[in-house]
């Protein structure tokens, strides 16, 4: 079977690689075409377009981009149809890639979604034009199984492709040494994977290292990313920047601060108590502020259905309030038995699924019928 799959972000990259990889565990013939990333060349996909190059989030920021981003589609449609696959499959990524199921739809390929936009979040009724241009719907999170549902769409939840990433992790022993740390213990800074989010919120997270002098905070890195952003870490000799080591940096926190998305639910997995951030610009928050229908922005409380790590929104992300909220979370703050005891619900809530296993058979077994 030939496939082309298209992943728009670092997220999307790691999930994509190890679909890959169980994919030929049950088609030993696959051709991969991609849009992804390094991961998921090195697990076997004939690499098209780096997710570096499509990564512009917000409102006024597309608006901004938009002939870029209109010239990215052109060449991905013209892509698609000289490759001529069995099947489309799209990861997440909701906005380029519910175009290009439209797109695949009208040419008769069929179309295969991993990773639900988040539709439940805004805008619910697009649930409806997702029924219309998407044959399969695979879902990471148990809600969402129950919300297609109300527009009359059976959808398969497969399991949380995080689990696997975190089951299969074997830390690094040496991490700490390695890396010149001493016994202080850490606090990792996870601010994100793309410029805008860094640009955004790394001063706001850097703000209060000067408060706790007796840690050592140490930022995730991202190698592919221009080493300029990083650019104000070298100005703070008590900041560290370790590059591409986030799951070794999460096994040695004693807490964290995290950039709203993904990473909050790999914190949880982690059972690193954490303050969850967010900020963008002025403009796309104003936008954004009217269409979200839900009470959370975190993945952990999303699931929880609950309140159980403190979401610091735009003006709230403020010195003294994160101050407050990262004493409340280091060992013996006391909300830090609350969100150890809210992430153990959360991983029974998931279930012990194995998720690129249980897509590639599912997606094998679709395309046979």
């Amino acid at each position: 079977m030939r496939y082309y799959i298209i992943a728009g972000e670092r997220s999307g990259d790691l999930h994509g690689a190890n679909f890959i990889k169980a994919l030929k565990q049950y088609d030993k013939n696959a051709e991969i075409r991609c849009w992804g990333g390094d991961l998921m060349r090195e697990a076997g996909g004939d690499l098209v377009m780096h997710y570096d190059e499509l990564a512009v989030m917000g409102f006024l920021e597309v608006l901004k981009n938009i002939r870029k981003l209109r010239g990215f589609m052109k060449f991905c449609q013209q892509d698609l149809l000289s490759f001529a696959p069995d099947v489309l499959i799209m990861i997440d990524y909701g906005g380029f890639n519910l175009r290009m199921a439209k797109f695949a739809k009208s040419h008769n390929i069929k179309t295969f979604y991993y990773i639900s936009p988040k539709v439940w979040a805004w805008k619910q009724s697009r649930a409806l034009k997702i029924k219309a241009v998407v044959d399969k719907m695979f879902v990471i999170l148990p809600f969402e199984k129950s919300f297609f549902r109300k527009f009359d769409y059976e959808v398969d939840y497969v399991g949380n492709p995080l689990l696997d990433a975190v089951r299969e992790f074997q830390p690094d022993p040496d991490f700490k040494a390695n890396n010149d740390l001493t016994d202080k213990p850490i606090i990792a800074i996870l601010p994100g994977s793309r410029r805008q989010e860094i640009d955004n919120i790394l001063t706001s997270m850097m703000s209060i290292v000067d408060s706790f002098p007796d840690y050592h905070f140490v930022v995730a890195g991202i190698s592919t990313l221009p080493p300029d952003i990083y650019q104000q870490i070298n100005e703070k000799p008590s900041i560290k920047i370790i590059y591409d080591r986030t799951y070794d940096l999460l096994s040695n926190a004693e807490a964290a601060i995290v950039t709203s998305g993904t990473a909050t639910l790999e914190t949880a997995l982690f059972e690193v108590p954490q303050v969850v951030c967010y900020k963008t610009s002025a403009f796309t928050y104003a936008i954004a502020k009217r269409l979200v229908k839900v009470a959370y922005i975190s993945l952990v409380n999303l699931i929880a259905d609950q309140e159980v790590v403190k979401e610091l929104i735009q003006s709230d992300l403020n010195q003294k309030n994160l101050e407050k909220e990262l004493n409340d979370i280091i060992i013996s703050g006391r909300k830090r038995e609350g969100q150890l005891k809210g992430y153990k619900r959360i991983k029974e809530i998931l279930g012990n699924e194995k998720a690129s296993e249980n897509l590639a058979r599912l997606v094998t077994k679709y395309l046979a019928e």
